[in-house]
């Protein structure tokens, strides 16, 4: 069961909507998030006792990149940290400056 990762005090941040959330609410929020969602782990960094992860998560309607800091302490988190941005073409500013290309 998932619960067995987190310390039962954790604390989980999703700083874009300005949220704190207990792991119970953070349980609750994922599984009646509408919709079908899969998500793509990209890219796991560790430094000490942190976790840096970048994921793509997405469904046939949208796509999103989710990068979480996520502190372990006794083998369990403690802290999760998470920006949310969405998938998309740059801003129209940005395509007249005929500046940056393409990533992939």
């Amino acid at each position: 069961m998932i619960r067995t990762f987190f310390n039962k005090k954790v604390i989980i941040r999703w700083h874009n909507t300005n949220e704190q959330f207990t792991l119970e609410e953070f349980i609750r929020a994922n599984c009646e998030y509408p919709g079908k969602w899969e998500a793509e782990i990209e890219r796991i960094e560790k430094t000490d006792n942190l976790f840096i992860t970048a994921v793509k998560v997405f469904n046939k309607d949208a796509s999103f990149h989710a990068v979480s800091f996520i502190k372990i302490e006794d083998d369990k988190i403690v802290l999760i940290d998470e920006y949310w941005g969405d998938d998309g073409l740059p801003p129209q500013w940005r395509i007249d400056m005929k500046i940056g290309t393409k990533i992939i």
